[in-house]
């Protein structure tokens, strides 16, 4: 077990082995600590992205994938931390790494608290749900309302129409009555040739007024079967989009909910994260130069200087070859036997030029 925390803290295993109980306690607890990071890391992960996939397999490969690669980087992380002479110079080689650090707080703490406080934002989905059913009830009202007003109007009037022809015609019969009744116009009782126009043009009206509720009522059938039509579209509406609405529960919409909730405990969760991210880089940071950081330095110096010496071997052997090959070519410039050897070589190839040149002329020719 200690050597496995060993090896999540980044150290050389070699040159721990060699150094203080001590020394590898206190790199054993960094290890552990990036370990077990790693591991909320992968529930944390896990936990969001079933959010997403609502698949539990799917969730824990891809949950630990992401827990592997947090727990690599937080191993670099912690072994490139060299410790200098100059706090300075190593809280600005760490400050790259500090903020590195807290994104990956953030990105372990998020899910978290979205699984701590899942009762909480449950509710405030809930809210929101319901009034996203309200708001598209409405929205789907204003496309269909508007139709059916204008159908419940032409049908009023159509309605209107026939009372209005009723009253005309009951009126006829009052005033052929009375003409009957001798009540009213000639007052005389009986029905004579004035009773006789009146009552034609009762039963004219009459027949009108039977004629206009036929042709009417068909109108108003048809058109109330219009408005039953358009309020069962816009319930389908309502109907179909409700799924929709019901799935407003994805990550982003927990997020969401998340951040309408009191601030201040998840402030804390974050925090409670952010130390335990960088704990290791602090802890780093304040301890003072230890054995392993000694041995670690010597062992870079002797490969730095293994290398220096190596690098300045070879260039020196470069140089002597240079300065060799110079003199030796400069030599040779004075051997009259290559001397002659080269200007009879030449006279060859000079015949040899003219020869060619003057077979080419003459084929031209």
């Amino acid at each position: 077990m200690k050597r496995f925390f060993l090896l999540c803290s980044g150290v050389d295993l070699d040159l721990i082995q060699n150094c203080s109980n001590g020394e590898q306690n206190k790199y054993a607890g960094i290890g552990a600590t990036v370990f077990f990071t790693a591991l909320m890391a992968t529930i944390a992960s896990s936990y969001a992205l079933y959010t997403v996939f609502e698949n539990i397999y799917t969730s824990i490969f891809f949950g630990l994938v992401w827990g592997l690669l947090i727990f690599n980087l937080d191993r670099y992380i912690v072994s490139t931390l060299r410790k200098k002479n100059s706090f300075g110079k190593e809280f600005l080689q760490a400050f790259p790494r500090l903020l590195l650090a807290i994104i990956i707080a953030v990105v372990i703490s998020k899910p978290l608290e979205l699984k701590i406080f899942e009762k909480e934002i449950n509710q405030v989905l809930l809210t929101e749900q319901n009034q996203m059913t309200l708001d598209n009830k409405n929205q789907i009202a204003q496309q269909f309302t508007p139709q059916i007003k204008k159908l419940e109007t032409e049908i009023s009037n159509l309605k209107a129409e026939i009372d209005q022809k009723e009253q005309e015609t009951n009126q006829l019969y009052e005033t052929y009555i009375a003409e009957a009744e001798g009540r009213k116009g000639t007052k005389l009782k009986g029905k004579g040739p004035v009773y006789k126009e009146k009552r034609e043009k009762h039963d004219a009206s009459l027949a009108q007024l039977s004629e206009l509720k036929k042709a009417n009522n068909e109108k108003i059938a048809s058109k109330e079967t219009e408005i039953a039509t358009l309020l069962q579209q816009q319930k389908n509406s309502e109907t179909n989009a409700q799924p929709i609405i019901a799935n407003y529960d994805g990550l982003m919409a927990r997020i969401n909910a998340l951040n309408k909730l009191p601030a201040l405990p998840s402030l804390f969760i974050f925090l409670l994260f952010l130390a335990i991210e960088t704990s290791p880089i602090f802890t780093k940071l304040i301890s003072s130069k230890s054995e392993y950081d000694y041995k670690l330095e010597n062992r870079e110096s002797e490969i730095k200087s293994w290398i220096v010496q190596q690098i300045d071997q070879r260039e020196k052997i470069v140089d002597t070859d240079k300065h060799i090959n110079a003199e030796v070519y400069n030599d040779l410039k004075t051997e009259e036997e290559l001397y002659n050897y080269k200007q009879k070589m030449a006279q060859n190839l000079m015949k040899l030029q003219g020869d060619s040149f003057f077979e080419n002329q003459k084929r031209l020719l």
